[in-house]
């Protein structure tokens, strides 16, 4: 993809990759309709003239040193002034899903250690100091939407979902308390309180190792008193009432009575 969109920025002038296509390079979730490269778009400083050119979007944009950054040698935005570009073009909820990508991080056993891409704290720091900019506000709303350890949009679409729904609010990547010497579960939401967890059953669920781990998963999940409510993709097309109902269910079994409205 690199070799993609080189072409655009050896021109010997100011001009760097951006919006959705630097996200693309920076491997931030998008939606399907933004997923495939078609037009490339690309940003000069406010100063000079927009890019024109055949198969480009052109941007203007007053961007500090420090918000491009070399991929490979293509100048592209850093990712969290990507993330803030995408505010304009982007769903709420889509960009929610890129800021938890953004700010992902854990360290489980059975893969190697994940560090975010920017912290969270540094995201926050980042938009607090913005001004005028286009999606700001859209942006700070996701901030307050993102938490750490969402590892896919389902993910982060279905926690989405359970709040907006007024349930109890689910942790991502929730750490289940194990007996010494076992392998710890992290369900992909959790609420403790009701010792109710969610899990999104992808398509990476489906190679006979992950099914085997899943298997070993669901049951120590059962052996320490969790109640475990597993979503698919099919549940998710029945709408967010079905899945909403699927886990006031499991709450309901373990206690929990919704609130009253006057």
């Amino acid at each position: 993809m690199l070799d993609r969109v080189r072409p655009y920025t050896a021109l010997g002038e100011s001009r760097y990759i951006s919006h959705s296509t630097a996200a693309l390079l920076h491997g931030i979730p998008l939606p399907r309709e933004f997923e495939q490269l078609r037009a490339v778009h690309l940003s000069r400083p406010s100063s000079a003239a927009i890019p024109r050119r055949k198969g480009v979007i052109g941007h203007r944009q007053n961007l500090r040193d420090d918000e491009v950054m070399l991929l490979g040698d293509i100048p592209v935005t850093t990712p969290a002034r990507t993330f803030l570009d995408l505010a304009a073009i982007l769903r709420l909820d889509d960009l929610v899903a890129a800021a938890d990508h953004l700010i992902c991080e854990h360290d489980r056993y059975f893969e190697p250690r994940k560090f975010p891409i920017v912290a969270e704290g540094t995201l926050r720091s980042y938009l607090a100091d913005k001004h005028h900019v286009p999606g700001l506000d859209k942006a700070r709303a996701a901030v307050e939407l993102m938490r750490v350890g969402a590892d896919s949009p389902r993910e982060t679409r279905l926690r989405l979902i359970l709040f907006r729904a007024g349930l109890p609010e689910f942790t991502a990547n929730h750490v289940i308390d194990n007996d010494p010497g076992e392998n710890v579960v992290y369900p992909d939401l959790g609420c403790e309180e009701f010792r109710v967890c969610g899990e999104y059953e992808g398509e990476v669920h489906q190679t006979p190792e992950k099914q085997l781990r899943d298997r070993n998963r669901d049951q120590r999940t059962r052996v320490h008193g969790w109640l475990q409510v597993k979503v698919y993709n099919k549940d998710m097309q029945q709408g967010d009432a079905y899945v909403v109902a699927m886990f006031t269910k499991a709450l309901r079994e373990r206690g929990w009575k919704p609130r009253q409205t006057p």
